[in-house]
């Protein structure tokens, strides 16, 4: 990575949350396990919510089916990376609009369990608990670590990309110093 210029290696670097799980191997950080650990995260705030409307017996299925289903979309947004080449894109600044999906899920099931509601409403509240991490892993986790793994088995990390950057900054302190230099060009 030390032969990449500061853009790429921003980009790689990617978030907070990308970085806490790049500290692992990435044979252990693969998208596919990310993807399912994602789904252990759902299935551990379910157990409050079943317990309280008393089927936590249904809650094992539930957690193993989250879990299946998070780790099959990690491992579909991996072979899409794969397929289309794309690079990844940094949630720095839209994390705040996927952060309160999964709450307002929760909202949403809790409000169908208490008034014993049927029918979209469940579909609709295990969207919005469950669809914030593939999204995740889909545009920023998985081809980050598409073009990772390339690097760490020497094969040229972007090839075949039409594109090895999205346009703008990845960082903050890249776009300020883009408006310092704008300011200095002027004076």
């Amino acid at each position: 990575m030390e032969l990449l210029d500061a853009e790429h290696v921003s980009m790689l670097e990617g978030g907070a949350l990308s970085s806490l799980f790049l500290r692992y191997p990435l044979r252990v950080a693969n998208p596919i396990l990310v993807g399912g650990f994602y789904g252990i995260l759902i299935g551990i705030t379910l157990i409050p919510l079943s317990a309280y409307f008393g089927n936590i017996g249904s809650w094992p299925e539930q957690a193993l089916s989250l879990i299946a289903l998070t780790s099959l979309l990690g491992g579909a947004s991996l072979l899409y990376s794969m397929v289309l080449k794309r690079p990844p894109t940094r949630l720095e600044d839209r994390r705040r609009y996927l952060f309160p999906f999964p709450f307002l899920g929760l909202l949403v099931l809790g409000i169908k369990e208490f008034y014993g509601l049927e029918g979209m409403i469940a579909w609709v509240g295990m969207a919005l608990l469950v669809l914030p991490g593939p999204i995740y892993v889909h545009v920023s986790y998985a081809p980050r670590w598409r073009i990772l793994d390339r690097i760490e088995r020497d094969i040229t990390p972007f090839e075949g990309m039409s594109r090895t950057v999205h346009s703008g900054a990845y960082d903050g302190n890249a776009s300020m110093d883009m408006d310092l230099d704008e300011v200095v060009d002027d004076a």
